[in-house]
């Protein structure tokens, strides 16, 4: 018989190695070279992996370039569509997975007043100016650097860059930890100006590549929305959804009312249309959620922000060949852009985008996945 000493140091001795297998395991973070820009400019590209899921972050525009999850039955894919290499990154429109900014979503006419004076924003979209102009955040090469369970992305953009007013320093926070993607936005300024931040990633649940959206079913927690004009800009209505196509307040089918004779729908050509979150600005809830049937994967979207722009690739048109050679054709995936308003410095009672020195925007997104059946 072992001596009463003997017997707690074996439980001491057990206790430890079975600690490590109650624990979640720590977020693997790695970083490799991925290639140059056509100006030269060296690209990194940060892996982040705890458990079956990888995430895939490079400082090129702080694009999420892989997003690699279980279905239901194990089996992993990448549900974000995309390029493989930066040279690609940089001929792509659409803002594949994109850091957003300085300004994410429409500016009416590339134009807005502030203080008193004018601001001009070049215009690549029509009359508008979309997600910071011709060159912005996610056309840039921000600084990475490894941080607990993630990295962090640093980029200071130039007092009239794009036609902002103010430096602006941004950082932006990618961590892994278990099944959630946490994306926390931080800005200072050193002159009055506006910012608004998103994430561009496309999803598609089924494999980026794999068939369109149109089967996935949605929930989105918001009672209005705000209409847009013939130029995608909005209205300054605040409408509610009861009795539209837009009423995602209990989960449909996305592609259950996408062809209906809607005005806004004919608009968009489907769903590019920004929703008012019912909870308040500032709290961290539950915006949307997608499910998708073939493969059980499930996306939920948590945020800060008063806004979501759900948008249902309809200008994917087959132009653009992405990851592994696969074509993306129109309503290939949807974005789920957590943000402020459109053109809301045009907008006085939007939620206000200004920022002023001294100050500090801060706004957090978790992206959360799974597996299940419904």
């Amino acid at each position: 018989m072992l001596p009463h000493k003997s017997y707690r140091w074996l439980a001491i001795f057990a206790a430890l190695i079975i600690l490590p297998s109650t624990m979640s395991a720590k977020t693997r973070v790695s970083k490799q070279a991925f290639g140059h820009t056509s100006e030269g400019t060296p690209v990194d590209l940060y892996s982040l992996q705890d458990g079956k899921i990888e995430v895939r972050i490079m400082t090129y525009g702080g694009i999420v370039v892989s997003v690699r999850t279980p279905d239901r039955n194990g089996k992993l894919d990448d549900i974000v569509l995309g390029c493989d290499s930066v040279e690609k990154y940089e001929a792509q429109t659409a803002h594949f997975g994109g850091l957003v900014g300085r300004y994410a979503n429409r500016i009416a006419h590339g134009s807005f007043q502030l203080d008193g004076k004018t601001y001009s924003i070049p215009k690549n979209d029509g009359d508008n100016a979309l997600h910071g102009g011709t060159r912005g955040f996610d056309k840039v090469v921000w600084q990475g650097k490894e941080i607990p369970d993630g990295i962090e992305l640093t980029y200071v953009s130039k007092d009239g860059e794009q036609g902002f007013p103010g430096t602006l320093t941004t950082t932006v926070r990618y961590t892994l930890r278990g099944n959630a993607v946490r994306i926390e936005y931080s800005a200072t300024t050193d002159k009055d100006t506006v910012v608004n931040l998103t994430n561009h990633s496309y999803f598609n649940l089924a494999g980026q590549g794999k068939g369109d959206i149109l089967g996935n079913v949605l929930k989105i927690d918001a009672s209005r929305m705000t209409p847009v004009d013939a130029n995608l800009i909005p209205t300054g209505e605040l409408k509610s959804v009861e009795g539209t196509p837009f009423d995602f307040r209990t989960a449909h089918v996305v592609g259950e009312r996408i062809n209906a004779g809607d005005a806004q729908l004919r608009l968009g050509r489907g769903y590019d249309h920004n929703f008012v979150l019912d909870h308040p600005a500032g709290e961290l809830a539950e915006a949307a959620e997608v499910y998708e049937p073939t493969t059980g994967r499930i996306l939920r979207v948590l945020t800060t922000e008063p806004g979501l722009q759900f948008y249902t690739g309809n200008f994917l048109d087959g132009s653009i060949t992405g990851k592994e050679g696969r074509v993306y054709n129109r309503r290939f995936a949807l974005c789920l852009e957590t943000q402020h308003f459109p053109d809301s410095p045009n907008h006085p009672s939007f939620p206000s985008t200004e920022l002023k020195p001294g100050q500090t925007f801060h706004s957090v997104t978790v992206f959360e996945f799974s597996a299940g059946s419904r």
